[in-house]
């Protein structure tokens, strides 16, 4: 029998020769490996409590240097179900000039690697990643332009304001255009005091918003009248370089505002223009008339906006009371003026229902989004996001090797069977919202809107789809997660595929 003493001994020299013997074979398959390892500092445990040591990266304080040089932490925060399956890749944009906006780029390598399985208390950095991928873009600026041109004009609640302020912030801050909202009441949102209007203004202008708050001319007055008014109400307070007058919700959104700003630049101001964009379904337009649907945004030129204040209290008392506000828009420009509707069928009244990939993977940059309030709405400032890395690109598509496409800011879609080999036309959107005919009608639906169209694709046969879960600002980048749920009742997992975007 050895003493126990000698046993301990023997037994830590034979680990001792073990550790030598993997340490050696690994070094020799994977040279400098360990002096990696050995090198990167890592966060520790004490007591419950993360301590970072030196090297370590935290959300907000990540390095690039190389590939999976950022953290998976984040993805505690982030209701998903596990285990998962997971892939992410760095993005470095190129503003390349003389480049345009194109409906689809191809490119030969893919976007992802093989997905891996991460489970719930996954380390902190990946084992491996591919290098970035480089994508050249248009040199569009993504600083704000100068837009003090255009005042715009919103009826809304206090209560609503405060929901849709974010969003504003996005396309309008310091811009130099004007926004003027006329505070309503309503059930649930009483109305402020004259104090709390001042209050509220001036904490709008300290963001980079010039917003003027006001009372509706008329106490009592229906919504629609109050609309309305904002011609009026515009046009009373207008800046003396004012060209532009817009009526909007508060649920509308402008993406870009330089390309707002090019569309604009085809019309001449000094002239008569009523500019905006029908409903995308015919049956609205058959409904209401040829007219600028509100949530689409609608234009009013200077000149236009001076005849329309010279006989606004014409207009109102010779209306409807059951008339919307965008449609007493229509009666005193039709009634009062030759002006005509210019349709401009980017601006997006959103009156389409059901699944609305068709539109935003269609490729076109919309000039304007509307409805993505509510339940059936959707997180337009999230999609927008990746602007601020790399300008209007917003739904911007890239076809990646033989099968995937990203829409970026809404999907990444994977055609399995073929799809893409078998010529499916791009160029045209595809059918998946809801139809609404009209009797009698040869109009389908939406073919004066949104054609060219193509029949929808079998979701998770035709087309898996990963749709866009969050997006963040992640230091120098714009983050986004685009996620596939797996069947339930199935073996298949989540999957969740991430990119990170940043300028070069």
């Amino acid at each position: 029998m050895f003493p126990r003493r000698s046993l301990v001994v023997f037994a830590c020299l034979v680990l001792l020769s073990a550790l030598g013997l993997t340490l050696h074979r690994i070094e020799k398959e994977k040279p400098g490996y360990l002096s990696k390892l050995v090198s990167s500092k890592v966060g520790t445990e004490i007591h419950g409590e993360s301590i970072a040591k030196e090297g370590v990266q935290r959300e907000g304080e990540e390095s690039h240097d190389e590939p999976c040089s950022r953290n998976i932490e984040w993805l505690a925060n982030v209701d998903l179900r596990y285990p998962l399956q997971y892939a992410q890749r760095d993005i470095i944009v190129r503003p390349t000039p003389g480049l345009h906006r194109t409906s689809l780029a191809n490119l030969s390598e893919s976007l992802f690697p093989q997905p891996k399985t991460l489970l719930v208390d996954q380390n902190a950095l990946l084992a491996d990643c591919p290098p970035p991928l480089v994508l050249e873009i248009p040199d569009t600026p993504t600083a704000p332009v100068n837009a003090s041109q255009m005042h715009f004009g919103i009826a809304t609640t206090m209560e609503r304001l405060e929901d849709s302020v974010p969003y504003i912030a996005r396309w309008l801050r310091h811009t130099g255009a004007k926004l003027f909202v006329i505070v309503i009441t309503a059930e649930k949102s009483p109305t402020p005091t004259s104090k709390q209007l001042a209050v509220k203004q001036a904490e709008l202008r300290k963001q980079g918003l010039d917003v003027t708050l006001l009372f509706p001319l008329k106490k009592g007055e229906l919504y629609t009248e109050t609309y309305f008014s904002l011609a009026k109400v515009m046009y009373t307070h207008r800046s003396e370089d004012a060209s532009w007058f817009v009526l909007m919700d508060d649920d509308t959104f402008f993406p870009s505002m330089r390309a707002l700003l090019a569309m604009l630049d085809k019309y001449d101001p000094a002239r008569e223009y009523w500019i905006g964009a029908v409903s995308e379904m015919w049956w609205s337009v058959a409904r209401y008339g040829m007219m600028a649907f509100g949530g689409a945004g609608i234009f009013l030129s200077r000149a236009l906006a001076a005849v329309i204040d010279e006989v606004y209290d014409v207009c109102t008392t010779e209306m409807h009371p059951a008339a919307g506000g965008d449609e007493r828009v229509m009666r005193c420009v039709y009634g009062h003026t030759e002006t005509k509707l210019t349709n401009e069928p980017d601006l997006h009244q959103m009156d389409i229902y059901g699944d609305l990939s068709g539109l935003f993977e269609s490729g076109r940059l919309p000039l304007s989004l509307h409805h993505w309030k509510g339940k059936d709405g959707y997180p337009v400032d999230l999609m927008s996001l990746v602007m601020n890395v790399c300008g209007d690109c917003f739904l911007q598509r890239w076809q990646f090797g033989a099968d995937t496409v990203l829409s970026n800011g809404y999907s990444i879609a994977v055609y399995p069977e073929g799809e893409l080999a078998n010529g499916l036309d791009f160029s045209k959107a595809e059918e998946t919202w809801e139809a609404r005919t009209v009797d009698e009608s040869v109009n389908p639906g939406t073919a004066h809107s949104l054609s060219p169209s193509r029949p929808r694709l079998a979701l998770d046969k035709q087309k898996i789809q990963y749709r866009l879960l969050e997006s963040a600002f992640v230091n120098d980048a714009v983050r986004q997660s685009y996620l596939h749920k797996g069947k339930e009742g199935t073996d298949e997992l989540d999957t969740l595929l991430v990119l990170y975007w940043r300028k070069e």
